[in-house]
């Protein structure tokens, strides 16, 4: 089973969300950052494959993102003591791409068509359209358009989120008149959402949403929980589709190393991690936790 979808900035009329909203409407996920093995490799796929931009670099990291001497949303941390990871552990599902329109998505697939690159799977999810890979050390990913938020469908307040077949031939019909498909990532693109395998949907749901603040936007997606801010669909997935009951895999793993989360209400949020008992680093511009599998984040 696949993941879900999408973000657009058209307020979601308040009837159809039944939700008090705690977050800011521009909170997101603002970066990845992954323990890899051989960063070479790795590099080769994000910038030729995904056509992403090497902007950032020090001694113990690369930043990427859409375009040179922008804002990095990936970073890249080379470690060849770390352990593989564990496919059954809490941790990284995938993480998710938002490009601006279904045009954009289009080069994408044709992109990695053209580089010879295995796809897992295509899915519309009635609130956007995705495709779905690995990077070179297995690392999930997807790639999606939203649709307009007002095409998105709704039951009893709950968002519908479906997983039907993709009509690629119609999507590649988006570049009927492009002859050339070599240009880099558009600037932008960036994460949408993240999804995550967490050990138990119901301390998640604690962490996420009653100490985090996000909103529930379905629940009714077998063995998943999606939670957003503002009304999207969802920034967040959490799922148990193969960590229900694991324990956290440790620090010396490959995968995901941390993420990160730009919230804005930073001095809110720390008094609600306080009154939950989560414990915390902070400094000027950011806060330090944890959630309830021992995954790291960083609210800025």
């Amino acid at each position: 089973m696949i993941g879900i979808k999408l973000e657009d900035k058209t307020p979601t009329p308040s009837s159809r969300m039944s939700m008090a909203t705690v977050l800011p409407e521009k909170t997101g996920i603002s970066f990845v950052h992954l323990r890899v093995s051989n960063i070479h490799s790795m590099l080769e796929f994000y910038r030729e494959a995904l056509g992403f931009q090497r902007n950032s670099e020090d001694d113990f990291q690369v930043g990427l993102g859409s375009h040179l001497e922008g804002k990095s949303f990936l970073f890249l941390s080379e470690d060849k003591t770390a352990l593989p990871a564990l496919q059954r552990a809490p941790g990284l599902f995938h993480v998710a791409y938002l490009y601006p329109d279904r045009r954009e998505l289009a080069k994408a697939f044709k992109r990695l068509y053209d580089h010879r690159w295995p796809f897992q799977g295509f899915a519309d999810h009635g609130v956007s359209e995705a495709l779905y890979l690995a990077d070179p050390e297995g690392n999930g990913i997807e790639l999606y358009a939203d649709r307009p938020r007002s095409e998105w469908k709704y039951q009893e307040g709950q968002l519908q989120i479906t997983t039907e077949r993709l009509d690629i031939e119609d999507l590649l019909f988006e570049l009927r008149d492009d002859a050339e498909s070599k240009a880099v990532i558009d600037p932008l693109t960036r994460i949408g959402h993240l999804h995550l395998q967490v050990s138990d949907l119901s301390k998640a749901e604690q962490f996420y949403h009653k100490l985090v603040g996000f909103d529930v936007t379905q629940r009714n997606y077998a063995g998943a929980l999606f939670v957003s801010a503002g009304g999207y669909h969802h920034h967040l997935g959490l799922n148990i589709w193969n960590s229900r009951g694991s324990t956290a895999p440790g620090d010396n793993r490959l995968g995901l190393a941390r993420y990160g989360i730009e919230i804005g209400a930073l001095a809110e949020l720390k008094e609600r991690l306080a009154q939950g008992g989560t414990t915390f680093e902070e400094n000027e511009r950011s806060i330090i936790a944890t959630d309830q599998d021992g995954i790291q984040i960083e609210f800025t």
